[in-house]
């Protein structure tokens, strides 16, 4: 988390893009994506430059050429140039087009980086040189050497959306985000994948559990290159959200992700099947395919136009056997009474092993959304294995569950994930508590209803009551009294 002067700074930054006419969160965020972006540009170059006059060769794969027109480009030339309007000025029609345009045709030959060919449809719209001298001022002070600094300062970026996108998307709470992934215990050889990866919030999480658990990945060559080139895929049908997403990935650490522009519900999105050991996803929610936008295998496996039944459609599609999947649901995909609700869910149990569900509060999503959802936890078998399904009712998650969102003492993930590594299905069938298992024969007989309030046992007080005669009688005493002191002060005021 950063603090002090950094945050102040970035926080005028933000307030200044707001009074400069910019209100809409995600556009500020990518326009300060472009200078990051061309910061990295030239460490990059500067670090071939130092390897180059090291072992006295020429630079490999320069990113400028050098000739004065390009090495003009660099972040620590045109930084210094003193006058904002000059700078103002260079990145607006030579820097900018030159990430826009040249750089990406120059990469297209294989070394295109998963930041650049998004670049396509790239707009720059910082109002004022005043504005960009001191957004750039502010990213220059950033030590872009330590990755948790960097790291730490896109994510509060990120936390500054304040409302919720189009097309029922949101950004998942960073809370959330790690308790998935934490409860799935990603390995170094998974190959990971949010198919609706939007700011890549799941992939960057999966990164940072790996360093944290797994450091070993740093002395061997082959992890490391299967952590910074395979590992981690990702895909969505916004071009912003993937410019943005690459970003929060290559300041995280991760040098190539695999991310693609691909509406991963469509005919064009048909060729990535059974390619994925983990899937961490919370797709969008809200909205309504037509049948002949929806690839056909989808359909097949539920025929729906619903985007929350086909995303489940198509996780499992998308899953090698033996892959695993966590994902956020609405509770409406849980009881919903439709054929392809029951379908979908049938499938799961029925054709693969359902191994979790767990509620969430309504207010998880606030100030986005007031829905209520569960985590939904399953592997792909082909083959069936579902005989208990574990159940857990989050009730808090460590935040007021208001539009505030304020911490708060109780928290239940920390239980959820001490009782998910120690859930035992002969032990755990006590109903009252907030973990349990429920055996498969259960939900089939309740047609696959996975809704924990359909399997929770409710324990009732038993309360005593005051007589209705005994209350009207005391009101009756009450209002004597009243009415003896009203008497009293009439005779005071006489």
């Amino acid at each position: 988390m950063i603090t002090g002067d950094l945050k102040s700074k970035v926080d005028k930054v933000w307030d200044a893009f707001w009074s400069g006419g910019i209100s809409n969160g995600l556009t500020v965020i990518e326009q300060i994506t472009y200078l990051l972006f061309v910061r990295r540009l030239d460490e990059l170059h500067t670090a071939r430059e130092k390897k180059a006059n090291l072992l006295k060769r020429p630079i490999e794969e320069p990113i400028f050429l050098d000739n004065d027109q390009e090495q003009s480009l660099r972040w620590s030339r045109f930084k210094d140039l003193g006058s904002p309007e000059k700078m103002y000025e260079l990145f607006r029609d030579k820097v900018f087009p030159f990430i826009k345009e040249t750089l990406p045709k120059r990469q297209s030959s294989g070394n295109e980086s998963a930041y650049a060919k998004f670049m396509k449809d790239a707009v720059f719209v910082i109002p004022t040189p005043s504005l960009f001298a001191r957004v750039v001022d502010m990213l220059n002070d950033i030590p872009m050497e330590d990755r948790d600094t960097k790291g730490d300062l896109y994510e509060y970026l990120l936390s500054k959306i304040a409302s919720a996108g189009t097309n029922g998307q949101f950004r998942t709470p960073r809370h959330i985000i790690k308790l998935m992934v934490d409860l799935m215990q990603p390995k170094p050889d998974d190959i990971v994948n949010d198919p609706a990866c939007g700011t890549c919030g799941f992939l960057v999480e999966t990164g940072e559990y790996l360093r944290r658990v797994h450091p070993e990945i740093f002395h061997d060559e082959k992890k490391k290159a299967h952590f910074n080139n395979k590992l981690f895929c990702g895909t969505d049908f916004d071009a912003s959200m993937l410019r943005i997403g690459a970003m929060n990935m290559v300041l995280h650490g991760v040098e190539n992700p695999h991310i693609d522009r691909i509406d991963a519900l469509s005919e064009s999105g048909k060729s990535i099947r059974n390619a994925y050991t983990l899937i961490l996803a919370n797709p969008p929610f809200t909205g309504s395919l037509n049948y002949d936008e929806v690839s056909s295998d989808l359909l097949a496996l539920s025929k729906t136009k619903k985007t929350e039944l086909l995303f489940l459609s198509l996780f499992l599609e998308q899953l090698k056997p033996g892959g695993r999947c966590a994902c956020i649901v609405p509770d409406g995909v849980l009881f919903g009474s439709s054929k392809a609700h029951v379908q979908i869910r049938e499938h799961l149990v029925e054709g693969h092993k359902l191994d979790g569900i767990i509620s969430m509060p309504s207010g998880v999503f606030k100030p986005y959304a007031g829905v209520s959802t569960a985590i939904m936890i399953f592997t792909k078998t082909n083959s069936g294995g579902t005989d208990h399904v574990w159940f857990y009712d989050m009730e808090a998650d460590g935040f007021s569950l208001d539009d505030k969102r304020d911490p708060i003492a109780q928290n239940d993930i920390p239980d959820i994930l001490e009782k998910w590594a120690k859930r035992d299905a002969k032990k755990d069938t006590e109903r009252n508590g907030k973990a349990f298992f429920v055996p498969k024969s259960e939900i089939v007989e309740n047609k696959y209803d996975l809704s924990i309030n359909r399997y929770k046992h409710v324990e009732h007080e038993d309360m005593e009551y005051t007589p209705p005669l005994d209350l009207l009688n005391q009101l009756e005493h009450i209002e004597k009294d009243i009415l003896t002191d009203v008497r009293h002060l009439r005779e005071l005021l006489a």
